[in-house]
């Protein structure tokens, strides 16, 4: 009995050197994970306009508001692009939702201190007839087509199309360019307008107040039909001071413009509502018709330079000075290779 009791001991020993040679040599298991870094929130200002180039705009502002950004985030609403372009060169406004050719002009006013940041709304004009005769483009032979937006955007889209499907815009047709979308629909309603080329939402608007209008011409459709090149009407922008200032915290809103851009098109009941609160559209009922003809779009980097410089070629090619004058070098391009 006293060999066996000293052979356990013996052996109990054993075991208890070796765990301890065995928890010295024992190493920490190494994490694949690496720490994360801080992320420091910032203020940023950030504007829209009212309509399609705002829309996208509506659940972020929604989420700012309830605190769920990423960054504190301060937004205006504006009625026309003139009211904010000059915010932008002074670094008032550091991201901005505004018409693509803008963009490039404010980019050649600042000797290339602009950057594009992402493409959000592609074609959005519409010709309304009062009546069933236009059935295709060449059926504007001899009309007058109302619109907003001479010398800008709308003019240009309208002559391109006229032109490529052989009607000389200063012969064979008459364009009568108004200042605001707001007469715009009241000469459709009293019927001074029997044909216009009209804007989302304006579109929809006047097509709920008189039931004898209807969509002829899809302009976007039209422009597809002619090219590569697609149309491309609304971006966002900033100086390129305040991007490379501040990569991180853009490329987080960037992120979550793009979710914002994703619930309209994807939830336009809740979205329409989000588009009245905040007066980009007037009301929800109207938003919530528009949105599927907004054309609302996320395009970045290397895919929206390809995409959008043969449009910006087709402007230039009409007036050079409705993109400022030449086409914007690739660093204008955010992300692009």
């Amino acid at each position: 009995m006293k060999k066996l009791i000293s052979v356990l001991a013996l052996v109990l020993s054993l075991v208890m050197i070796l765990g301890l040679v065995g928890c010295a040599g024992a190493k920490e298991p190494i994490s694949d994970e690496k720490p994360q870094e801080s992320y420091t929130a910032i203020d940023m200002t950030v504007a829209c306009l009212k309509g399609p180039t705002g829309v996208g705009m509506a659940k972020l502002m929604e989420d700012s508001a309830n605190g769920k950004t990423a960054n504190n985030y301060t937004f205006t609403v504006a009625s026309a692009a003139d009211e904010i372009s000059g915010k932008i060169v002074k670094g008032e406004i550091n991201i901005a939702a505004v018409p693509t050719n803008l963009a490039a002009k404010l980019n050649t006013k600042t000797e290339g201190k602009i950057k594009m940041l992402a493409v959000n709304t592609l074609g959005v004009l519409s010709i309304l007839e009062n009546g069933e005769s236009i059935k295709s483009v060449a059926d504007l032979k001899g009309k007058t087509i109302y619109s907003t937006g001479e010398g800008s955007n709308p003019e240009y889209i309208l002559r391109y199309i006229l032109s490529e499907n052989g009607i000389d815009p200063d012969k064979d047709v008459t364009l009568q360019f108004i200042a605001t979308n707001d007469e715009l629909i009241s000469a459709l309603v009293s019927g001074k307008a029997q044909v216009a080329m009209v804007p989302e939402p304006a579109a929809t608007t006047v097509l709920t107040k008189k039931d004898t209008l209807r969509r002829a011409i899809s302009m976007n459709d039209e422009w597809e039909k002619l090219g590569d090149s697609s149309l491309m009407m609304g971006c966002l922008v900033a100086l390129d001071s305040f991007v490379e200032a501040n990569k991180e915290q853009v490329d987080k809103f960037l992120e979550e413009y793009k979710a914002s851009v994703d619930y309209a098109n994807n939830s336009i009941d809740d979205a329409a509502e989000l588009c009245a609160k905040y007066e980009i559209v007037a009301a929800a009922p109207i938003a919530k018709q528009a949105i599927p003809y907004c054309n609302l779009t996320y395009v970045s980097g290397s895919e929206m330079k390809n995409s959008i410089v043969g449009y910006f070629e087709v402007l230039k090619g009409y007036d050079a000075t409705s993109i400022g004058g030449a086409l914007p070098d690739d660093s204008f391009y955010y992300g692009a290779e």
